[in-house]
């Protein structure tokens, strides 16, 4: 079963049990735990003393954030523990992103019922690279999710620096610093072994790399999701057999997906993805559930949500528009916001015309066409099958009026381009030529 989604409610809890004391609201705003939470005035044990610390050394933290590219797509969910990077690198500290190049091939057993299939060294660096051109690499530093214009706010390091050199002396000394009881200890492995689903020992591994990175990379804080604590623990745990000042660790809530109710996840279909175009953006994400909206306003957005408006859907539209224009800016945001309103409303041909929607080419479909092909020739479902239940369902509009028919058929390109091709009340796509 998918993961269920946790909101910032547990950072209202957080702030009950002192966990937040004395820390900035950039810092506090959205986080889930805290890690240690001790006296106040201790910098090893209370991160507010640890930054205050910092600023009497004038020696910024080194905030360590690690990722595995195990895909190609980064999606909003992805985007709350980048934010928070962000925010510590506005504040003057250096943001320590580790590309996980070595462990990407070993894969994270956090969340996965069985051994991840292991990925090539090439499709890793593949992955990669398309991170960092979503993440701003290359781009303006106001609108990127990271800086990395300004000098000394970003170390971008692969973990295959220090883990390929590792001997087997080395690999011997990590795994005596934890134990196979600890290792069973951590949920996924605990179900896994209750069920008899097999664990590959390669997996007991992953911990104790990711805790090493910390000691490379010498980091102050770690950041994860709610489901990396016992990793990020672990780091705490090899940074004192090193003899290095153990970090914070600061964990975040996991983003609900569109609907509202699983983890956002590419595989559940309920992601909006950082490179997606204006429209499509603020169409999916001012259809969120009122449940979530102020979740979302919380992870997503700098927002103060007690100026906001107290009615669900013009709420819904702020942090739409919002998160839109983080991304795209103010002008492409409002454009979208209205072209949204416009296509949602059917507002026929006319309203389609004047509005700015993404392309699609007609040049892979072979006429005459039936529409189920249609839609899934250009890409806007995943099979033919898929397509036929959109239409069937009453999903599917060309210039505002409804397609009831699979089987209708269009004779020519030309009867298309020009028109736009509704899918739900998220996607639209114009059809071109070309």
């Amino acid at each position: 079963m998918a993961e269920a989604a946790t909101g910032p409610v547990q950072a209202i809890q957080a702030a009950e049990r002192g966990w937040l004391q004395g820390l900035p609201t950039w810092v506090s705003r959205g986080l889930a735990d805290l890690f240690p939470a001790g006296t106040l005035t201790d910098p090893d044990q209370h991160l507010a003393a640890r930054l205050a610390d910092a600023a009497a050394r004038d020696r910024p933290l080194r905030i360590k954030l690690g990722i595995d590219p195990t895909g190609s797509e980064i999606h909003l969910g992805h985007s709350i523990l980048f934010r928070k990077l962000r925010a510590f690198q506005d504040a003057g500290h250096t943001a320590v992103l580790i590309i996980g190049d070595f462990t990407a091939r070993i894969g994270d057993p956090t969340g996965k019922s069985a051994t991840r299939v292991q990925l090539s060294a090439e499709a890793v660096e593949a992955n990669a690279a398309t991170y960092l051109q979503q993440l701003g690499q290359g781009q303006d530093p106001a609108r990127a999710l990271l800086d990395f214009s300004t000098p000394g706010r970003l170390e971008v390091r692969r973990n295959s620096e220090w883990l390929a050199g590792l001997d087997l002396p080395q690999v011997i000394e990590l795994l005596g610093i934890s134990t196979v009881g600890q290792m069973l200890a951590k949920e996924d492995f605990a179900n896994r072994y209750g069920t008899g689903t097999p664990i590959s020992l390669h997996e007991f591994l992953y911990p104790l790399l990711q805790g090493y990175d910390s000691v490379a990379v010498q980091a102050d804080l770690e950041l994860g999701g709610t489901d990396q604590k016992f990793n990020v623990a672990m780091g705490r745990d090899l940074q004192r057999h090193f003899q290095q000042r153990p970090q914070f660790g600061m964990l975040l809530p996991i983003l609900p997906g569109l609907d509202g109710v699983q983890k956002m996840s590419k595989s559940l279909g309920n992601t909006v993805g950082l490179s997606e175009d204006p429209l499509s953006m603020y169409s999916k994400l001012e259809k969120v559930p009122d449940r979530v909206v102020d979740d979302y306003l919380t992870l997503l957005t700098d927002l103060d949500l007690a100026t906001l408006p107290e009615n669900p859907r013009q709420r819904q539209k702020a942090m739409a528009l919002e998160v839109t224009r983080q991304r795209h800016g103010e002008v492409a945001a409002a454009q979208a916001q209205a072209d949204a309103a416009t296509l949602v409303a059917g507002a026929g041909g006319s309203g389609a015309a004047e509005a700015e929607v993404p392309e699609v080419s007609l040049a892979a479909v072979t006429f005459p066409a039936k529409a189920f092909y249609l839609l899934s020739a250009v890409g806007l479902c995943a099979s033919s099958s898929e397509a036929r239940r959109q239409i069937q369902g009453g999903g599917v509009r060309l210039d505002g009026e409804k397609l009831g028919d699979p089987n209708q058929e269009f004779a020519a390109a030309e009867a298309l381009v020009g028109k736009v091709l509704q899918l739900g009340k998220k996607t639209f796509r114009r059809l071109v030529n070309g």
